[in-house]
This record gives C-alpha cells, sequence and structure tokens, in this order.
C-alpha cells in the first residue's frame, strides 16, 4: 500500500513558514482589496471595434440590503457574504463570533462564524461540525448552503427544540467561501459556468514566459462567457434539425456547416491559439498536504501543498480545533455525498468507519432527493491532495464533499404513465462533461418556459478580430452548474439538513459511577460506565489506527485514596477485567457509537472520589462518590 503524505501539527507550522517565505521572493500582481473596487482593464489591442458595453447584473444577484432573517431567493456575492455574517453576529451575539481566519491571494478576508452557546460550555469541549464552501470560484451556491445553516441555528434557537439541542450540544464553524478571490470575481467578471476555479497564483499555462496573459474575452459585453462557433462547409457539426440552437456531429458523409471555435475570447498574446493561459491554474482540492502529487501526476495540484494561502490558514484553523469531527465541504454539481478515500492506494478504509460513514451518507440520499452517496475514487474519479482526505487523516474527523445541484431537476417532460419503469438516475456528470442532445433540447425548453429565457443565449453575429464573422451564443454563467434562484431555497435547505442530520449524531457521552462495593475494611470495587447516545464514535477508528491524536482518558483521583487495580470490563455473560498494570488510575479508551464501555476500579482508603472523562472530539463529564 502506498503510504499517506503527512503534514502534521508540527510540520504544517514549518511548511505555513517555508511557504510565505518562498511567495515573498516570487514577483506578484497588484491586485486589489476586499475594500477596494477592482481597477478598469486597459482595452485589448485588436479586440473588437466595437464600443465596450456594461456587464450584465448577474441573474439571481439583489442589491437590497441584507437583513435577518437571511433571504436565500438570491446569491449572495462576497461583500454581501460578509455583510451577511455581520448581520447574523449583530442579531446574535451571544451565539456567535466571527474570525478572519486569513488572507486570500488579492488580499480579501477569509471569514468564519463559531455558532455556540457559551452557557452549555466552551466551544472546545463539544463536538466541532466544519462546514465550508466555495473551494472552487465558480462553485457559489456551495457559500448559500453555508450561510442558510447558520441562519437557521441562529433564527430558530430557542424555538425549534432539535435546532436548540444542536446549538447546545455542538460548536459549528462555517467558512462559506474558501476561495474569496475566486467568488469575487465570479459575480463582478465575465465568466461561464465553469470558469474562475482556481485560486488567483498567477500560473504559466502555455508555457511562453508570460502568466496569465490570455483568459477568455467578454467580446459582446453581456457579462458571460459563451461559446464562438462559425459557419464552416467542412466543419464537423451541423444545426440540430429539432432545435436551431443545438448542433449535431455530421455523420459520415454528410457535409458540415459548422466549425466550434470555442469560447468567446482572442489571441491576447499572438501566439496562435485563444484562451490558453487564464487565471491559475491551482485547485484548492487538489493542493492539501496530504497524499499530494505534482501537477505532472495531478492537474492543478500546484508547485507544492499549501502553496493557496488560504489553505494554509484554513488548515492552521482546522488544528486548532481539535474537537472537529464532522467536515462537509461544498461544491458543485451532480448531486453527490463523497466520502473518501480519494484514491485506491489509500483503501481498505477501517470497516467500522465505514459504518458510521454509512449512517450519514444513506441518510443525506433521503434528505436531499436524487442525490447519491458515493466513494470518490471508485464511483467518481481519483484526486490528490484532497481536502477530506487532509481532514480524515489528520484532523481525525468523518468528512464528505457534497456536490450540489442535479441538472435533471431542469425539467420540461410530461408525467410518467402509471406502471412505466423508473427513470434511470440522472447523468448529471456525463452532462457535465459533454452531454448529449436530448437533454440539451429538455434544458432549452426548460430555460424558454420554466426560467423565461433566463439561462441561455441566443446566438448573435460577431465580427471577430481574427477569426472574421462569427456566432456568439449559449449557456450563461449563472445556468449549469448553479439552480436557478427561485430552485436555491429548496436547494439549501435540503443540503444544511443532511448537516444536521450529521450533527445530531455526534457523540454524546455521560458517565455513571454505580455505588462502590465495600470489598475490606478500606478497600471497594467501583464500577464506572461511560455510556454514547450519539451514533458517531468518540473519535475514528482511522485515527486509533494511525495514531492521529491522543486518546480519551477516564481518570480516577481522589485526596484520601489510591487506585489499586483498575481495566475495562469485557465479557458476557462472564465478565472479565482486563487490569492495566501501571497507572491504573488512567485509563485509555474510544466509545463506540450507540455503545458504552465499562472499567471497574480497586480503590484504598476514604472520602471523596472523583472519576473524569475527557475526551478531544466528545467533551468531558464528571462524577464524583464518597467512600465511607
Amino acid at each position: 500500500m502506498r503510504k499517506l503524505h503527512w503534514v502534521g501539527t508540527i510540520t504544517l507550522a514549518v511548511l505555513v513558514a517555508s511557504s510565505s517565505l518562498a511567495l515573498q521572493g516570487q514577483a506578484q500582481p497588484a491586485t486589489p482589496t476586499s475594500a477596494t473596487p477592482k481597477p478598469a482593464q486597459p482595452a485589448k489591442a485588436g479586440a473588437t471595434t466595437q464600443p465596450a458595453k456594461p456587464a450584465a447584473t448577474s441573474l439571481g444577484v439583489t442589491t437590497d440590503k441584507i437583513t435577518v432573517p437571511l433571504r436565500f431567493d438570491h446569491y449572495y456575492t462576497y461583500e454581501q457574504v460578509g455583510e451577511a455574517l455581520r448581520a447574523l453576529h449583530a442579531t446574535y451575539p451571544q451565539l456567535t463570533t466571527i474570525d478572519v481566519v486569513g488572507k486570500s491571494e488579492e488580499g480579501r478576508d477569509i471569514w468564519a462564524m463559531t455558532v455556540n452557546n457559551p452557557k452549555t460550555g466552551a466551544a472546545l469541549d463539544k463536538p466541532g461540525v466544519y462546514v465550508d464552501g466555495n473551494i472552487h470560484g465558480n462553485e457559489i451556491q456551495a457559500g448559500e448552503v453555508c450561510l442558510s445553516l447558520l441562519n437557521r441555528l441562529l433564527t430558530t434557537y430557542g424555538q425549534n427544540e432539535q435546532m436548540t439541542k444542536a446549538v447546545d450540544r455542538n460548536a459549528f464553524y462555517v467558512i462559506p467561501s474558501v476561495n474569496v478571490d475566486g467568488r469575487y470575481h465570479f459575480f463582478s467578471d465575465p465568466n461561464d459556468p465553469s470558469s474562475n476555479r482556481s485560486f488567483r497564483i498567477p500560473k504559466d499555462d502555455d508555457h511562453d514566459g508570460l502568466i496569465d496573459e490570455d483568459p477568455a474575452d467578454d467580446l459582446d459585453g453581456d457579462g458571460n462567457i459563451c461559446t464562438m462557433r462559425r459557419k464552416d462547409p467542412f466543419g464537423q457539426y451541423k444545426t440540430d434539425p429539432e432545435d436551431p440552437r443545438l448542433m449535431v456531429r455530421i455523420k459520415p458523409g454528410e457535409k458540415g456547416e459548422w466549425t466550434i471555435l470555442g469560447e468567446e475570447g482572442i489571441d491576447n498574446d499572438g501566439d496562435g491559439r485563444v484562451n490558453e493561459d487564464g487565471e491559475g491554474y491551482v485547485d484548492g482540492n487538489r493542493n492539501w498536504g496530504i497524499n499530494w502529487a505534482p501537477p505532472y501526476v495531478q492537474a492543478g495540484s500546484g508547485d507544492y501543498p499549501f502553496e493557496a494561502s488560504g489553505l494554509r490558514a484554513i488548515a492552521k484553523y482546522l488544528v486548532d480545533r481539535p474537537n472537529i469531527i464532522v467536515v462537509f465541504a461544498f461544491h458543485n454539481n451532480g448531486g453527490m455525498y463523497l466520502r473518501g478515500p480519494s484514491t485506491k492506494a489509500e483503501e481498505p478504509m477501517n470497516p467500522a468507519d465505514i459504518g458510521v460513514y454509512d449512517i450519514m451518507g444513506k441518510n443525506a440520499e433521503k434528505i436531499v432527493p436524487g442525490y447519491r452517496y458515493l466513494v470518490s475514487w471508485k464511483d467518481l474519479y481519483p484526486t490528490y491532495g484532497d481536502f477530506t482526505d487532509f481532514t480524515y487523516n489528520t484532523v481525525g474527523a468523518y468528512s464528505f464533499v457534497g456536490e450540489l445541484f442535479v441538472t435533471e431537476t431542469e425539467s420540461y417532460r410530461p408525467p410518467p404513465k402509471p406502471g412505466a419503469p423508473a427513470a434511470p438516475p440522472p447523468a448529471d456528470v456525463m452532462d457535465m462533461m459533454g452531454g448529449n442532445n436530448d437533454r440539451e433540447r429538455e434544458r432549452l425548453k426548460f430555460n424558454d418556459y420554466v426560467t423565461q429565457g433566463d439561462l441561455y443565449r441566443p446566438w448573435k453575429a460577431f465580427k471577430h478580430p481574427q477569426f472574421g464573422e462569427i456566432e456568439i451564443g449559449g449557456w450563461v454563467k449563472m445556468s449549469s452548474r448553479l439552480p436557478h434562484p427561485f430552485m436555491l431555497t429548496d436547494l439549501v435547505h435540503r443540503n444544511a439538513s443532511a448537516v444536521l442530520f450529521a450533527a445530531a449524531q455526534t457523540p454524546s457521552v455521560t458517565l455513571d459511577v454505580l455505588a462502590p462495593e465495600r470489598v475490606d475494611a478500606d478497600l471497594y470495587k467501583v464500577r464506572v460506565r461511560v455510556v454514547n447516545a450519539g451514533s458517531i464514535p468518540s473519535f475514528t477508528y482511522n485515527a486509533i489506527q494511525r495514531k492521529i491524536h491522543p486518546q480519551d482518558t477516564l481518570v480516577v483521583s481522589g485526596a484520601g485514596v489510591k487506585v489499586i487495580a483498575g481495566g475495562k470490563v469485557s465479557g458476557m455473560p462472564i465478565e472479565t477485567v482486563a487490569y492495566k498494570p501501571y497507572r491504573p488510575e488512567v485509563q485509555f479508551l474510544q466509545v463506540p457509537g450507540n455503545g458504552k464501555i465499562e472499567f471497574e476500579f480497586l480503590v484504598s482508603g476514604k472520602g471523596e472520589l472523583t472519576v473524569a472523562y475527557q475526551s478531544l472530539k466528545a467533551g468531558k463529564a464528571t462524577k464524583t462518590v464518597a467512600l465511607q
């Protein structure tokens, strides 16, 4: 089995320091901060002689004041995410704190909100539930899921019993936008649904000595990067006879009609290629310091692990919160809840941990219709430097990636006939990678009759400075991977509910000390029972196997007493005690989900006896009994 490349607490600190020094020696382009509007870009020579048009306002973006309770019939820009967090904190200051985790490459703040009721204990003394989104700049609805979770936790606290219990029993750590530069630019710049994923780390993608010099260009000024096509009798495509907005491949012997030229753009650097060196590319979900691989193995992995400054900051944030036991990272799209491992080489996963994952994953499938619970490397594709591999193997947390949105829900079809076989599962991954025209025809009807044309731009003629007479059209940036705003409320509510289900399963450990039994004059037998009412154990089985962090402890003490012997009780119906030979007053344990573990101690002396349970991830419990 291939070994994992560990970046633990100590080596992480070293890496962060060395990475910072490495970046100081690199020339970085001047970039705007979160408080500074993006400067206007100079016109590119030869781009077009047409007058520039203002970029259209992004679909589903509001200019209304952000108020509590938050609304989810629109998307939140980067600035509005900050406004929403501040509004929640101002309304619920006793339950929330806001931290600036770190700064992005362009100087924007990465915000985190903690939700905790201090009256029921300090955050670090409770199970931690970590949720983030938008690690890829274009995957914006992930941020809305995070905001929806926060909004529900806070606005229903004290009114809804389940939500109140969730806040009282857990600490929630939420980062709505990991790739804050990406979120900013997705809204403010022209994009297509899949562009602007990278962290803003300049790279020479075309190996010409220049960086990020040939991105896509919004030639028609509509705020979107659509598709270019050109009339060509030798092309490989012809007009779809069922819908002239689509094209189909020609068959052998047929005459062509169109050549697809790719996305809107020009040859900015004069190398004969178009759009070949856009921003980045460093993929935030391939740059984590575990099982990392260089770019010739894993595209987008960066020059070294934690090259992205935001990831270094978030890694430290996670390590500083060792109570985190559940992690959800939201992306788009395809309708999936993915667990690790992310490569076959990391198999087999501990079967006891798989059982815990199954509880949460199989229920997520029921909570969010159309979503599938899958294994990353086996059911999708392998990846290296993956975030949830880091959190499972370094933080010691059960970790999911939630791939948001099923395009199959963009439907325009008659109801199924009685007795007809069930439809096959949605082909979102296939559609995302290339699609099929039957599905595209249905999506166009959805665009026409359900969203009244919001999602698709009809083909329009354009005089291209290099290609001549062309047409530009296709799906807009706020389509395909993103739900139309009218569908957003359901998406964020259901996926936040999947998180809330997991939060209800976190370890809930109680301590019982049975009545001491006198064995001799000053000798007592003391039975201690540790019970976990949650489905999740007090820490992962992987953490035991790999010694990721210390185990839970059970400590017996008292001023006038001495522990003579102590050990774990096992066996039914005939019990045995595995006495610990040294320091029997300290026992190490993991409390299984929905289970118990018992210890027996022989104690001499008189007075008060204190039994204290302590866990990094399941909190603390203490009981005192009298020996008399």
